[in-house]
């Protein structure tokens, strides 16, 4: 059972992203998201594939630190900043960008140790996602203080940060920047918004393969899952979009066999054979990550031909229809997700989930091999 991670894959996503927002004027730079160990996949097993990267974004200052660990000296922005005043001890980097989500941040930045690395910070704007962040009401009175911060030299920058609650929504988008628009106004700072799923939205437009651009108004933007080569966008996988999938899961049969009609398989005899017919075993389930509300039907590829599940999958393996894949017998390859015929993208769609969920669920039983 191993996955197979490909950085070019990743560099070949980064550079379709980057693509998407060259205009007339200056291209916003990029904020390459790895949070959650970069989607599943890990962060030193992607960094090769996000050299052109203008920085990393990440969840918590302690990934920040793993970042840095695993090579990367750019920039890096921590998408929670910080989460009690103790973490303030782990600001010992140049180069950190923290976003500001609420008052007590600033109180604990304001009563820092003045010689702390250079420091940006990042307000964090509610907008239409509403969980996190400062209202229209608090919004300008964080940034006087954040200005204030500066003033006083702990910070270098204060910026404006949004995240979309509807990225998937084109409308939905206009109208939470233009909402920001009218509450920065006059205010000076950069300006980070902008997700895979909007970044893509022109892509689905354009006429043509490669005549889309993204009009956005942010200095950076943050993609996340399109790196990985998954598609945020309804309906519509990496592939169609010109990205290619990062992550593949691989495993194979461990048991082959002929069962007659009627014969029941599985935990509770879940599976009632309709005919005689071949099924093979998976070495695969839901204690290696597959989902395991996955109902049968949903496709696995045993040596390129795409079958289907049978029955409930268990915590160690998974039953598949042979029907159609008359060659296969133990040993051969299974492919679970990430190959051209089965996009991780239908898997998730089959078990009711979303793309992200299942690149971030394998677990420690799964190897990880590094594909370039």
């Amino acid at each position: 059972m191993h996955a197979r991670v490909d950085a070019g894959a990743v560099a070949h996503n980064l550079a379709t992203l980057r693509g998407l927002t060259r205009s007339d004027g200056p291209a916003p730079r990029i904020w390459a998201t790895v949070k959650a160990d970069a989607y599943g996949h890990g962060v030193a097993r992607v960094l090769p594939g996000l050299a052109d990267a203008d920085g990393l974004a990440v969840a918590q200052l302690a990934d920040a630190h793993a970042c840095r660990e695993a090579g990367w000296n750019g920039p890096i922005l921590v998408y929670g900043g910080l989460l009690d005043a103790d973490d303030i001890s782990l600001i010992s980097m140049p180069g950190l960008h923290l976003v500001i989500s609420h008052p007590a941040q600033l109180d604990w930045l304001a009563s820092a140790d003045a010689t702390l690395p250079a420091l940006s910070i990042w307000l964090r704007y509610a907008g239409d996602l509403g969980m996190n962040g400062f209202d229209a009401l608090s919004y300008l009175d964080a940034y006087r203080r954040g200005v204030a911060l500066m003033d006083s030299g702990r910070v270098v920058t204060v910026g404006h940060f949004q995240h979309y609650g509807q990225g998937e929504c084109r409308a939905s988008v206009a109208r939470a920047d233009a909402d920001l628009d009218a509450l920065i106004s006059g205010l000076p700072g950069p300006r980070s918004a902008g997700n895979s799923a909007s970044l893509l939205h022109s892509l689905v437009d354009a006429p043509a393969a490669g005549a889309a651009t993204a009009r956005s108004r942010a200095d950076w933007v943050r993609p996340g899952l399109a790196l990985y080569g998954a598609s945020p966008l309804p309906g519509l996988d990496g592939a169609a979009l010109g990205l290619r999938p990062a992550m593949s899961l691989h495993s194979r049969l461990i048991s082959v066999r002929t069962v007659a009609a009627g014969e029941r398989l599985g935990y509770g005899g879940a599976f009632v054979a309709p005919r005689a017919m071949r099924v093979g075993l998976v070495g695969c389930g839901y204690g290696d990550g597959y989902p395991r509300l996955a109902p049968a039907g949903t496709p696995v590829s045993v040596g390129g031909v795409l079958v289907d599940t049978l029955g409930i999958v268990t915590m160690d393996s998974l039953l598949v229809d042979l029907t159609h894949a008359p060659a296969a017998d133990i040993g051969t390859g299974v492919t679970l997700w990430g190959s051209e015929e089965l996009p991780v993208e239908v898997v998730a769609r089959h078990a009711g989930t979303i793309a992200a969920a299942l690149l971030t669920s394998l677990t420690g039983r799964v190897a990880f091999i590094n594909a370039f």
